[in-house]
């Protein structure tokens, strides 16, 4: 009986089709996801290549490593072929590219728009299924001096303390400030906390010389800017 494409061991494969060739031999930007995680898990099982195996396994995420990216181990190991060491293998990955974005920016990034901003944060929060409150902090040339998570959960003003925004601001030596934070349910319309925040914060700050610049609210594909709005 002839052995499907999908069964067949990799090493039997075409050397031009095998994943780690064709890593050396191009670059990984022209490896699949499925077989870039290929590489990472080192063989398939009994029934499926390595390539197929993680080929299904990213159907069941959408094929979003985003959405992969949420799954527990016990989620990827219902899948026949993959263990706990492979699973393990794949969260390692995916937690090290996470964290590979959350490194700190280089201190001369200027903000100078709400792309920018955008740009900045969509890689922390706009995966998360919980929202978060940040504030970007910047010099008088807009240059970004530090960014800090003040808030985690429902963004209200009795979750977000506006003394400790303004009391980071004055101990980085900031001039100005752009909030942001994210909407888990994909709406981008501001709520009513939302705008009584910002003003509360922009009155407070006004009264140290501080400039609220925007308050940026993040969806995972887009953004709404109260500064582009005109709603300060």
């Amino acid at each position: 009986m002839k052995t499907s494409p999908r069964k067949m061991p990799i090493k039997h494969w075409d050397s031009k089709d095998r994943p780690r060739e064709k890593f050396l031999a191009y670059g990984e930007s022209k490896l699949s996801n499925a077989e870039l995680l290929s590489i990472l898990i080192g063989s398939g099982s009994v029934h499926d290549s390595a390539v197929h195996l993680m080929q299904l396994l990213l159907s069941k995420s959408q094929n979003k490593l985003r959405e992969l990216q949420h799954f527990s181990l016990e989620q990827m190991t219902t899948l026949k072929g993959i263990g706990n060491v492979k699973a393990m293998k794949i969260k390692a990955a995916l937690a090290l590219g996470q964290r590979l974005v959350q490194e700190e920016v280089p201190e001369k990034v200027s903000l100078i728009s709400s792309q920018s901003v955008y740009q900045l944060l969509n890689p922390l929060l706009a995966h998360l299924k919980h929202e978060e409150f940040w504030v970007l902090y910047l010099n008088q040339s807009n240059r970004l001096i530090e960014k800090k998570c003040l808030s985690k959960g429902g963004i209200t003003q009795a979750s977000v303390d506006v003394r400790l925004v303004l009391k980071r601001a004055l101990e980085v030596g900031a001039t100005a400030m752009i909030l942001a934070h994210n909407h888990p349910s994909g709406d981008l319309k501001p709520s009513a906390a939302d705008k009584s925040l910002t003003k509360k914060i922009n009155q407070a700050a006004a009264t140290l010389d501080l400039k609220i610049l925007d308050h940026i609210i993040l969806t995972e594909h887009s953004y709404f800017s109260f500064a582009d709005e005109m709603l300060f």
